[in-house]
This record gives structure tokens, sequence and C-alpha cells, in this order.
């Protein structure tokens, strides 16, 4: 497949997917749906890892282009809900944020599951002091990440936050030196490939299934994952190697 805002490659268990541009439109959404969609059917891939290829991760929605949730358009077929794909893969998806990541460009970040830092980085919500509402789920993703507080005063008040910062709130994983934040992805997704794909796949589904349940109902959710899980080969292989002492050979069944 052939992309015009977007590269996608794919190096072994990882994939990259890296924006070409510093602003996000409905092209780029469309894209992204389908990159990840590529990414998610692809078994042989464990995580992919989100970059850009400018001085800014992203700057925000381009003011050219209309707001998805007005005008969704066969290019970003989630319609109200974008980036929804992201959070859907089957894969984790690891942000390597340098410079700014602004507006949407934030919201694009917290889409993914971990965000890696260069101390460069910022981040903000910046749409309610141009007169516009975060429209790529900023105000549902953010406080169920740094809390309803930390939440309102970057949306309402437009807070920006360095590196050091986003991290003691929670919005970032890990903070790197200025052009690192690519090579510890790499380091992160060096780890989880060699952890067990079907684990790895179920691990992060109940994370994100769970979150949206009732306490009561999300543990049974994870206990008939980890009832399935038995089945597997990959169960008795990482058992064996224990028992063994010596790495796993996780097949991935």
């Amino acid at each position: 497949m052939t992309f015009q805002t977007i590269e996608l490659t794919t190096r072994g268990a990882v994939a990259e997917i890296r924006l070409r541009r510093s602003a996000l439109d409905a092209r780029t959404l469309g894209e992204i749906d389908s990159a990840a969609a590529t990414i998610s059917d692809d078994d042989a891939v464990m995580v992919a890892l989100l970059t850009s290829g400018g001085d800014a991760f992203c700057s925000g929605w381009d003011a050219s282009e209309p707001r998805p949730a007005s005008q969704p358009g066969p290019a970003a077929p989630h319609g109200t809900m974008p980036l929804r794909s992201l959070e859907m893969m089957a894969q984790p998806v690891i942000a390597c944020i340098e410079g700014e990541a602004l507006g949407a460009g934030l919201e694009l970040a917290l889409a993914c599951d971990i965000r890696i830092a260069s101390e460069t980085a910022s981040f903000a919500m910046t749409q309610v002091a141009s007169g516009d509402v975060p429209s790529l789920g900023g105000t549902q993703r953010l406080p169920r990440l740094v809390g309803r507080g930390k939440a309102s005063s970057m949306i309402l008040l437009g807070e920006r936050l360095d590196a050091h910062s986003a991290l003691a709130c929670g919005l970032v994983n890990q903070v790197v030196p200025p052009g690192q934040a690519l090579a510890r992805a790499g380091e992160l997704a060096a780890s989880i490939a060699a952890r067990g794909p079907i684990a790895v796949r179920y691990a992060k589904e109940a994370i994100r299934q769970g979150l949206d349940m009732p306490l009561e109902q999300a543990l049974r959710y994870e206990t008939d994952l980890t009832v399935i899980l038995q089945s597997t080969a990959d169960r008795a292989e990482g058992v064996r190697a224990f028992l063994e002492k010596r790495k796993p050979r996780f097949q991935g069944s």
C-alpha cells in the first residue's frame, strides 16, 4: 500500500508508522487507520512505533482542513471516533515524542499505549484558546490518564507541560535525552518482542477493555483471557523454559 502522509515500515517483529508532516488532517487520519489495520493483521508484528520525521512530534490539526467530527468522509472511516484504530490494534503502540505534541498532536499520542518523550518535548491542549474543543478523544483519554484535575487544567486553561512535568503526572512513561526517543522505544519494542506474543496481545486487550468495565466485570474478563491462554503452546513453553532455566522459544500458538 502506498501512503502520502505517513511511512509504514516493518523490521522483524517491529512496525513503524512515521508521520511525514507536522500537522494532522483527514488524509493522515485515514492513512493511520489503514496502517493500523495492516499491522494488526500481521501476526509476525508484536509492537508498533509511532514517530515523526520532523522537529515536532505533531503540532496539531491543519487549520486549513475541516475537523473530522464535522466531516468524517471516507478518509476517516471511524467518523467521530478517529484514532480509535490505534487503541484497537492487537499490538502495543509506543509513541516516540521529540519536540512539541500540541492539540491534535497530543491527542494522537494519547491513543498510544506507551509514550517516550525526549527532554525537549512539550505538551499542551491548545484547542479551547482558539474557540475549539478537542475532538480526537482528548477530553476522554487525558482525564483517564492523568486525572480529572490535571486534565481540566490542560484542556480549559491550556496548561503547557515540559517532559519532566509530563512524566510526573503520568502523561508519559519515560523521558530520555534529546534525539533518543526512537532509540529508547526500539529497546522497549525489543523487550516486548521477546515475550509471549499471545500473552502480549491478551494483556493489552485486558487493559483496554477493562478500563471501560465495572471492576467485577473486568476481573472476570481478565480471568477468561487467562483461562484461554492456558491452552496455548506458548504458555506450555513458558512453563517449560522456567523449569529448565532457559529463555522461552515462543511460536505465537
